[in-house]
């Protein structure tokens, strides 16, 4: 930033530039230093699930296909395809100038070797159900056949077969997302669990590990290897724990961070006032909710009481008052607008709280629960203050129209994670979906009884497990959006989540930083963007 320097301090650098000096390589060198939320729980494709691990694994990585500036799929990896008269059998080429960090080729083995180990249960990836369309999938996920028997093949080095169970035309956006992306087989079995230290890593895309500082930051450094490195400008990206984010948008404000991972919703009005072209808010494909744990009582046996607290939540008081960014109440799960839906309203979208509240109330006598029976329950969210302040938000809503007593459980994100997919929370979880490919079935698909660690609430219902297979199996997109649609109207009328608010992604975002994108996935890989200070 060379309105900060002092003029003895340029003429300086100007000097040691002309004469060839190291001062030279430092202006010259492109960084980009973001905020990324929460410490990466780990950056390993196939166990993480959050999304600050998703950013830099998406800049290390990539698959079969990537994303462009605007997030739609381009060949990555894969530099063409073929699919099947069928739509059974998908048959890729990759790339002959594809390399690993380390300047070895990457070939369809390391595909092959990728996605049976995402499928082994001694992975216990919660992203193993991704690939459950391909032959055998998941049955070998499940523990019940070989891994030999996946429906995958490397045909040779350069080409990599798929077999499905049947035609998937979601298919080609689920090899975007980091689960399905290739691993260096000989670099994994030479270093073992110690393959992600920064030094040992060695990635396909277009930037390579070089630092992993806890609670800091993670270094990238543009990767030589890239079979587009010409065309990558920034040479070195910082993603830095971000947690706090008043403290986030203070570091913003004075020029550490390019961009942010969100903004404090209390700041939103006067950000838009102040600095207008710098705040970012737009739609974003995620729904904010509640996990509800029906491991054990009173949860597992008592519907009506799940949905008497979802009915007395007043949403439109957490998005107008607290997050601030233009979210909507949520009464569905899936979000608005995605393809290949037939979407539908549920009843209390159309009623005033009033009447909410007053169901709520019926109901929860009705499980039994009033000023003679109090029930008590307590809300784990991670670390962050807007978390806090919905959780404390919902407390107070729940003790005033229902005598509930609250408590809150506050703990960091890993912990959070763990205690999601182990069912280890108390009562209510704070988490989050955000979709991965604009199909329904990213979203509803968590919830079937096979779905793994990914079910938070421990769902498990036949009759929506068949709905599911049956909008799988079901080639007419029209016929099929209608089954998930009435997979989704039994599941919340279930009620094992309460659905609060559809998101919107909220960044600041330096003028500084060129090539920046709107999507609705809010994905912004490095390699399309520069930063001119």
């Amino acid at each position: 930033m060379m309105q900060g320097f002092s003029r003895v301090l340029v003429r300086s650098l100007l000097a040691a530039a002309l004469l060839g000096g190291t001062a030279s390589a430092a202006l010259a060198e492109m960084v980009l230093n973001v905020g990324n939320s929460s410490e990466p729980e780990t950056l390993d494709i196939q166990k993480s699930s959050g999304v600050a691990e998703a950013n830099i694994q998406n800049d290390l990585f990539e698959g079969l296909l990537t994303q462009d500036a605007k997030a739609q799929p381009i060949p990555g990896a894969a530099e063409s395809w073929t699919v099947s008269d069928d739509g059974k059998t998908y048959t890729f080429k990759l790339r002959a100038d594809g390399k690993w960090s380390d300047g070895t080729p990457v070939t369809a083995g390391d595909f092959v070797f990728a996605w049976k180990r995402l499928l082994d249960p001694k992975t216990a990836s919660p992203y193993g159900y991704f690939i459950d369309r391909v032959v055998n999938a998941k049955e070998i996920r499940l523990g019940q056949k070989p891994a030999d028997a996946l429906g995958v093949k490397a045909v040779d080095d350069r080409t990599f077969e798929v077999s499905l169970v049947g035609p998937t035309p979601y298919f080609l956006s689920t090899l975007t997302h980091h689960s399905t992306f290739p691993l260096s087989r000989a670099n994994v079995e030479k270093f073992g669990d110690d393959y992600l230290k920064p030094g040992n890593l060695v990635s396909n895309g277009a930037y390579m590990l070089a630092e992993a500082v806890p609670q800091s930051h993670v270094k990238l450094v543009k990767n030589p290897s890239f079979h587009d490195a010409a065309s990558v400008k920034i040479d070195t990206v910082r993603y830095f724990v971000t947690e706090d984010v008043d403290a986030e948008l203070q570091r913003f404000k004075a020029g550490e961070l390019d961009y942010t991972y969100t903004i404090p919703g209390q700041q939103i009005p006067e950000l838009k006032q102040t600095v207008p072209d710098q705040v970012r808010i737009a739609p974003y494909v995620g729904t904010y909710y509640y996990a509800i744990n029906l491991t054990h009582e009173p949860w597992k046996s008592h519907p009506e009481l799940r949905r008497a607290l979802s009915l007395a939540i007043d949403r439109d008081v957490l998005v107008n008052k607290i997050t601030q960014g233009g979210e909507l109440p949520a009464y569905t799960f899936v979000p608005p607008g995605m393809s290949n839906f037939a979407a539908w309203t549920p009843k209390e979208a159309g009623e005033t709280q009033a009447q909410r509240d007053a169901e709520a109330k019926e109901l929860f006598a009705k499980a039994g629960y009033g000023p003679d029976k109090p029930l008590a329950v307590d809300i784990t969210y991670n670390t962050s203050e807007s978390h806090k302040k919905i959780a404390v938000a919902i407390g107070a809503m729940w003790k005033q129209k229902l005598g509930v007593q609250v408590t809150q459980t506050n703990v960091e994100w890993g912990t959070l994670q763990s205690s999601l997919r182990k069912k280890e929370y108390k009562d209510f979880s704070r988490t989050s979906w955000i979709g991965d490919f604009d199909d329904p079935s990213n979203f509803l698909d968590l919830f079937r009884s096979t779905a793994g660690e990914q079910n938070y609430p421990g769902y498990a219902e036949p009759g929506y497990d068949k709905l599911m297979d049956d909008a799988a199996a079901e080639a007419d997109l029209g016929k099929r959006g209608e089954i998930l649609a009435k997979g989704e109207q039994m599941f919340l009328a279930d009620q094992p989540i309460i659905p609060i608010y559809v998101y919107t992604s909220k960044r600041m975002l330096s003028p500084a930083v060129k090539g920046w994108q709107d999507n609705v996935l809010d994905n912004h890989l490095s390699r399309w963007l520069t930063v001119e200070r």
